[in-house]
């Protein structure tokens, strides 16, 4: 039978043991940085497969490189369901239940304005890394949240003046009925407005996102009888449309303009389906000759015998983001990050990009091209890059959208 005492001792034992423990785990978090990273993995595989695998191909080289302020970077990762209450969910429980010091991450533009929220209310720091609606960092802005990819409105930009050079009267619109689509229309809108004048919007297609009615849609657009088209569809909705429009020949003698669709994310699963002679945004990996690219997909096909896509770039290059600003503050606080990561400039597969002071968008900008077939796969043609510091409206503008921090 144990004494009072043998119980007291084994007591005493036990709590210096959990005492010991506790330390234990308290001085490994000290020895890292943990980074929360939210997104919609099950709902867009796709793109953020890659988009991981660019993420952790950095965080691999940043630590073997000893890491950041003397600690390993530690990411812990959230799926966001591609719902926006999801994903303040997942922000919430990463802060306050894994204790991470910053976020980052974001697809779809409605979860990225989710989490930009969240990073104001609960004064945060957030890169989002792929969300592309121009509220993020403009009418919806904040402090805390900076951006990485080119916005909505500058990869519209960089198309608008190769659409105006086919000097197509009546166009026909097609997008995905939420904020990005919405977005890019207007913008396409207002821009083709100012360069041409006379054009003319004939129809409107705005699908539900994941659920097109691919053949509803090209019927409508065919009666419209639009001169050019410009479609903002990615991912599932896109290769439907493009099948569906092949099949009827939607395509033949009507000129199309296409954000997205010269990614590999989004092109290489059409095979030989892949439209041609699309004005497209895209990344075509295998044609850059830069140093910076080369040495990007060196290192991506050596560590995941595959080629890189450009949810890769996104992923490699906000991780490399977040390791540059925390090294500029010399913190993890978001408020001295914040203050850090205005006129941060980072080394990316595209070369050197900034993020701009006046509203927290970087320069990283996108390659413009034309698609073709190439050994019955998709490719982009005749492309060239398009610095993103180059298709900003004025400062002057900006400071009418955007709040005061």
């Amino acid at each position: 039978m144990t004494t009072r005492a043998g119980w007291k001792s084994c007591l005493t034992q036990l709590a210096v043991s959990l005492t010991l423990s506790a330390a234990a785990v308290g001085a490994f978090a000290q020895q890292t940085i943990k980074i929360g990273e939210i997104n919609s993995y099950k709902a867009q595989p796709g793109f953020l497969g890659p988009y991981k695998n660019g993420w952790n191909l950095a965080l691999e080289q940043v630590n073997a490189a000893g890491g950041v302020l003397g600690k390993q970077l530690e990411v812990v990762s959230r799926d966001d369901n591609a719902n926006p209450g999801d994903a303040v969910r997942a922000a919430q429980e990463l802060v306050s239940g894994e204790q991470v010091q910053l976020l980052f991450g974001g697809f779809l533009s409605n979860t990225g304005l989710a989490v930009t929220d969240f990073a104001k209310q609960k004064h945060v720091f957030y890169l989002a890394a792929e969300p592309l609606t121009d509220k993020i960092v403009w009418q919806d802005g904040n402090k805390y949240t900076y951006r990485l990819r080119p916005s909505t409105y500058m990869q519209v930009a960089m198309l608008v003046p190769e659409a105006a050079k086919l000097h197509k009267k009546r166009w026909a619109l097609v997008y995905p009925n939420y904020e990005y689509g919405q977005s890019a229309v207007a913008t396409f809108k207002k821009l083709m407005k100012a360069a041409q004048p006379d054009v003319e919007f004939v129809t409107e297609q705005a699908t539900p996102l994941g659920r097109i009615d691919a053949g509803a849609v090209t019927q409508a657009i065919a009666d419209a009888k639009p001169d050019a088209i410009f479609n903002v569809l990615f991912a599932a909705d896109l290769g439907k449309f493009v099948r569906e429009g092949n099949t009827r020949g939607l395509f033949k003698n009507v000129s199309v303009v296409s954000l997205l669709t010269g990614e590999p994310d989004y092109l290489d699963p059409l095979g030989a389906e892949a439209p041609t002679g699309w004005i497209v945004t895209g990344y075509p990996w295998y044609a850059i000759n830069t140093e910076a690219n080369k040495k990007f997909v060196a290192a991506y096909e050596a560590k995941y015998h595959d080629y890189p896509r450009l949810g890769s770039v996104v992923g490699y290059s906000a991780m490399m983001s977040l390791a540059d600003g925390i090294k500029k503050a010399g913190s993890t606080d978001p408020d001295k990050l914040a203050a850090a990561f205005k006129g941060l400039k980072v080394d990316t597969p595209f070369g050197p990009i900034m993020y701009r002071p006046q509203d927290n968008q970087s320069t990283m900008g996108a390659y413009v091209g034309v698609t073709g077939l190439k050994d019955g796969k998709g490719v982009m043609t005749s492309f060239r890059y398009v610095d993103g510091a180059s298709v900003q409206p004025s400062d002057a503008e900006v400071a009418k959208m955007r709040p005061a921090d």
